[in-house]
């Protein structure tokens, strides 16, 4: 089910915005400002993030700015009161996908929602690109420049996960969660093991290395 991340510090406009989305067959996840929403981002992956521009703490502008500046291309509906042109322009190159000022017709939102997801989906076609490194989630294939070869399902998926987010630090758990599934009666120790054959299998790359935060977990990072 798609995860809807809402950053609207207007507490009964968050709560109509949940209400709609979830009628909708969405998941969502509300929080007051653009700081909650970076906490959130790093616990949980979101497939599209409504955010206000006027908030405390951290803004929607800033909110966007950082997720740009970290590579993380999640599509992001911006809400606002404001409607002049200069505040539309500004939204955009901050990198935000689309625009919707106040007063919101719900439907609407709907309707937009709807259309940034099929646009990502689009966009990303079940693949992720680390320079020429290639992985296709649909048949499990890593393309390198000097070969093509298939990766066992628990090694692709982890490092598809990481690769996705390329910088952004996973805990052992939360790899373990999301690859192996709550349910698993494996620890955490294997996540460990499935890295470490990764980084054999991908010693010579030249895209990209995985690197251990000692004590946390590991992330993927561009060369």
């Amino acid at each position: 089910m798609l995860k809807i991340l809402i950053a609207e510090d207007d507490r009964e406009l968050r709560q109509l915005f949940s209400h709609v989305l979830i009628r909708n067959g969405y998941t969502v996840k509300g929080v007051s400002n653009g700081q909650e929403a970076l906490d959130a981002l790093d616990c949980d992956y979101f497939d599209l993030i409504i955010s206000d521009i006027m908030m405390p703490v951290v803004d929607g502008y800033e909110l966007v700015r950082q997720l740009r500046e970290a590579g993380i291309t999640i599509p992001v509906l911006m809400i606002t009161a404001k409607d002049a042109f200069d505040d539309m322009q500004r939204g955009f190159v901050s990198g935000t996908d689309d625009y919707m000022v106040k007063p919101i017709n719900v439907n609407e939102m709907v309707l937009r929602v709807g259309a940034l997801l099929r646009r990502a989906q689009m966009i990303n076609d079940r693949r992720q690109t680390i320079g020429s490194t290639v992985l296709e989630c649909d048949s499990l294939t890593v393309t390198t420049d000097e070969e093509n070869f298939i990766l066992p399902q628990k090694e692709f998926m982890l490092l598809y996960k990481m690769a996705s987010f390329p910088g952004k630090i996973f805990t052992r758990q939360q790899l373990m969660d999301e690859i192996w599934g709550y349910d698993s009666d494996s620890d955490t120790h294997t996540v460990d093991v499935h890295i470490g054959r990764l980084r054999d299998r991908f010693r010579d790359n030249q895209d990209f290395k995985i690197v251990t935060i000692r004590g946390v977990g590991y992330k993927v990072v561009k060369l």
